[in-house]
C-alpha cells in the first residue's frame, strides 16, 4: 500500500476552509512513508478511476453537513470498488457509528491521526482482525483516541489552492484566508455540541511552532487573513496570545478572527486589547440563546446578562462580535424568539449576525449529551432514529413555533439566493415572527444598521 493510488483521503465540507482534516493526515502519511490522493469534495469531484484505484479510503465527517456528504460518497465507493476498506473519521463518524459501519468498515474519532496510520499499517500488512486502539469496527469497540499526538506540519501543497475557499471581506475589500487550530477538544461541555460526547471536557495544545509553520506556509500561499478554528481560542489564552504576537510580528499586515465563550471574553477582557492590535478583526461566538432558561438546558456557562457584558467588552475592545445561535430548540417559546430578535436590534448587531442563524434549530445526533438524560428532551423527542437525517426529530410543544421555523428557514434560502441585503431579510424575519405570534410589529424609529463588519464569505456553522 505504498502507491500513492493505494490511500484515498476525502474531505466533504469545512465551512469552506482548506481542509484541515486533510492536510494533518497527509503529514503524518508522508513521515511514515505512505503517499495519499486527496479529494475535497466541496469543491472537487470524486472521481471513478480513484475510486477503483484505492485499496484504502478515509472520509472526514467532522459536522452534520459533511457526513451526508460522506455517506453518499461511501455508497458510491461501495458500489464501484467492494474490495477497498471505508474509515470514517471526525465527530460526526463517532456520532453517527451505528449506522456508519453499516456502509463503512471503521470510526475513529479524537485524535485520529495516529490511529488511522496504525489502522492503515495494519491493513497494509494483512491483520486480519483489526483491534487497534482509537478504532472501531464491527468486531472490535473502542473509545475515541485521546492520547497527547507528537503533532507534526500538516501539508497543504498537494491540496487546492486557498484562493479556491472562503474569504476574508472587509467592505469592498477581499483577502485570501488561511485556516488553522492552536488547540483541539475543549474545556467546556455544552450539551447540543458534537465535542462534548468525544473529548468530555479535555482539551489539547498545538505546539507554537507547530501552529507558526502551518500559518507561515498559508501566507505563502497567499493568504493574508488566518481563522483559527479551536473550538474556543481561549481555552488556553497564554497559548493564544503569544501565537497572535508572533503572527503580527511576522506577518504585521495580516489579520485573524477566533471563536470564543461569551465567559472567555469578560475573563480574558484585559487581554483582548492586544488581540485587537495584533490584527484581530473579528470574534464569534456562541450565544445560542438570550433565554436563561434555554442555555441552563443547554449547559451553556453564561447566562443572558453577561451577553450583554461581553458584547460592551468588545465594543470598547473594537474588534466586532459575531454571534452564533440555536434560534429554535424545545424550551425556546415564541416569546423568546420576539426577545432573541429585539436583542440583536437593541445591541446593533444586525449586520453581524448571518441570516442563517436566524433558522438554526437544536440538533440532536445519536449519542449526543443531550441524551443522557432524556427527561428534559422526553416530552419532544422521539424514541425512534430517523436514521437517513442522522437525527432525532422533535417537535416543540407550541405548533406555532414549529410553523415560524418552516417559514424563517424559507425566507433565509429565498434570500441567500438572491443575495439580498441582511437588514432587509432580519427586518422580514421580525415581520414573520411577529405575526406569528398576532402582534403588530413595533415600529423601531431610533434603530438605524450598523456598517457592515468584517467576515468570511462562508456562512453556515452546522
Amino acid at each position: 500500500m505504498r502507491d500513492l493510488h493505494d490511500i484515498l483521503l476525502v474531505a466533504c465540507y469545512e465551512l469552506g476552509h482548506q481542509p484541515l482534516a486533510l492536510a494533518s493526515p497527509l503529514a503524518w502519511l508522508s513521515e511514515a512513508g505512505y503517499q495519499a490522493k486527496a479529494i475535497d469534495l466541496s469543491i472537487e469531484s470524486l472521481d471513478e478511476e480513484s475510486i477503483r484505484r484505492a485499496k484504502f479510503v478515509a472520509i472526514s465527517v467532522p459536522m452534520h453537513t459533511a457526513l451526508r456528504i460522506g455517506e453518499q460518497a461511501a455508497r458510491r465507493i461501495r458500489e464501484i470498488n467492494r474490495q477497498a476498506h471505508i474509515c470514517f473519521y471526525g465527530h460526526y463518524a463517532w456520532l453517527n457509528k451505528d449506522q456508519l459501519l453499516k456502509i463503512g468498515d471503521s470510526i475513529i474519532a479524537g485524535e485520529y491521526e495516529e490511529p488511522l496510520l496504525n489502522l492503515i499499517r495494519a491493513i497494509e500488512i494483512g491483520v486480519s482482525r483489526l483491534e487497534i486502539d482509537g478504532v472501531t469496527t464491527r468486531e472490535h469497540y473502542s473509545d475515541p483516541y485521546l492520547r497527547r499526538l507528537r503533532f507534526i506540519t500538516p501539508q497543504r501543497n498537494t491540496l487546492p489552492p486557498l484562493q479556491k475557499y472562503a474569504h476574508y471581506i472587509d467592505g469592498d475589500q477581499h483577502r485570501v484566508a488561511g485556516y488553522t487550530e492552536a488547540t483541539r477538544g475543549c474545556l467546556h461541555t455544552c450539551l447540543h455540541c458534537p465535542i462534548t460526547p468525544i473529548y468530555n471536557g479535555r482539551f489539547f495544545v498545538v505546539p507554537f511552532e507547530v501552529v507558526m509553520n502551518d500559518i507561515r506556509q498559508q501566507v505563502n500561499m497567499g493568504a493574508t487573513h488566518i481563522t483559527f478554528g479551536d473550538p474556543d481560542f481561549l481555552n488556553g489564552p497564554k497559548h493564544s496570545l503569544k501565537i497572535v504576537r508572533a503572527l503580527h510580528g511576522e506577518f504585521p499586515h495580516a489579520t485573524f478572527d477566533f471563536t470564543a465563550k461569551v465567559e472567555h471574553l469578560i475573563e480574558q477582557q484585559e487581554s483582548l486589547h492586544e488581540f485587537k492590535e495584533c490584527g484581530g478583526a473579528f470574534v464569534v461566538s456562541a450565544f445560542e440563546s438570550f433565554s436563561d432558561e434555554v442555555l441552563v438546558r443547554l449547559n451553556k456557562g453564561h447566562t443572558r446578562h453577561q451577553i450583554f457584558e461581553a458584547v460592551g467588552i468588545m465594543n470598547r475592545v473594537g474588534i466586532p462580535i459575531r454571534p452564533s445561535l440555536v434560534a429554535f430548540s424545545p424550551w425556546g417559546t415564541l416569546d423568546d424568539y420576539l426577545d432573541l430578535l429585539n436583542c440583536i436590534r437593541d445591541l446593533n448587531l444586525v449586520e453581524a449576525v448571518d441570516s442563517i442563524q436566524f433558522s438554526i434549530r437544536l440538533l440532536v445526533p445519536p449519542h449526543s449529551a443531550l441524551l443522557k438524560d432524556r427527561r428534559g428532551l422526553a416530552k419532544h423527542v422521539g424514541l425512534a432514529l430517523d436514521e437517513s437525517h442522522y437525527t432525532y426529530h422533535w417537535s416543540h410543544p407550541d405548533p406555532r413555533m414549529d410553523e415560524l421555523h418552516r417559514a424563517v428557514s424559507q425566507r433565509v434560502e429565498e434570500a441567500a439566493a438572491t443575495a439580498e441585503d441582511i437588514g432587509l431579510t432580519f427586518e422580514t424575519i421580525c415581520a414573520l415572527a411577529y405575526q406569528t405570534a398576532g402582534l403588530t410589529l413595533p415600529v423601531f424609529e431610533n434603530y438605524s444598521p450598523s456598517t457592515p463588519i468584517p467576515r468570511l464569505s462562508e456562512a453556515w456553522f452546522c
